[in-house]
């Protein structure tokens, strides 16, 4: 552990930011899980709705900084792979 005051308050910060981090992360993987289980189940409208709710947290994520540019780009992309093959 730190002994130093600003490196105790930078342990808090980081911990916090963690956390933070965590909770974006996980959004956006729950909501992806979820649009391929409703392409599993053959549910192509409520499919459709959950695809554009998990390219919101994905993008949402890219912002906060929590996933880069272009690994955002990359799922995407392959969810709308999955969507337009299980329409086709």
């Amino acid at each position: 552990m730190p002994n130093i005051k600003s490196a105790k308050k930078r342990v808090k910060v980081i911990e916090k930011k963690t956390l933070r981090n965590n909770m974006i992360k996980s959004g956006y993987k729950s909501a992806i899980k979820n649009f391929e289980q409703a392409l599993e189940s053959g549910n192509m409208e409520e499919a459709k709705k959950l695809f554009s709710e998990a390219t919101k947290k994905i993008d949402q994520a890219c912002t906060k900084g929590v996933i880069v540019k272009n690994t955002a780009a990359r799922k995407k992309s392959s969810l709308s792979k999955k969507l337009n093959a299980a329409m086709a």
